[in-house]
């Protein structure tokens, strides 16, 4: 099956291209105007493909009354954390989300 551009009607090519972080997709290019187009369930499975790369986990422990998470060493990196930092905790739908201050 051809696809058609939906701008000027041309032929479209299949591609299929890498993100910088190595997450294989595929794509369609207008050989006539040079649009690119990347279908919603192609776009899904490479957000779901990010999730998983991006993904660390950590451990909850007793602390006193509380809980303690101790963060992975590669992301107290990637944000320049250090000991004693505060953090905000904001409660979200399915999570929450902590941001250094």
């Amino acid at each position: 099956m051809s696809r058609k551009c939906s701008k000027c009607t041309g032929k479209m090519k299949e591609l299929f291209g890498n993100t910088p972080d190595g997450v294989k997709y595929k794509y369609f290019h207008c050989e006539k105007c040079g649009d690119e187009i990347l279908d919603m369930n192609q776009l899904h499975n490479v957000a779901d493909k990010y999730r998983e790369m991006k993904r660390f986990h950590a451990k909850l422990t007793k602390w006193g009354l509380s809980l303690g998470l101790r963060i992975p060493k590669e992301v107290v990196k990637r944000y320049n954390l250090s000991a004693e930092e505060e953090v905000s905790i904001i409660p979200e739908k399915k999570g929450i989300r902590i941001i250094p201050m």
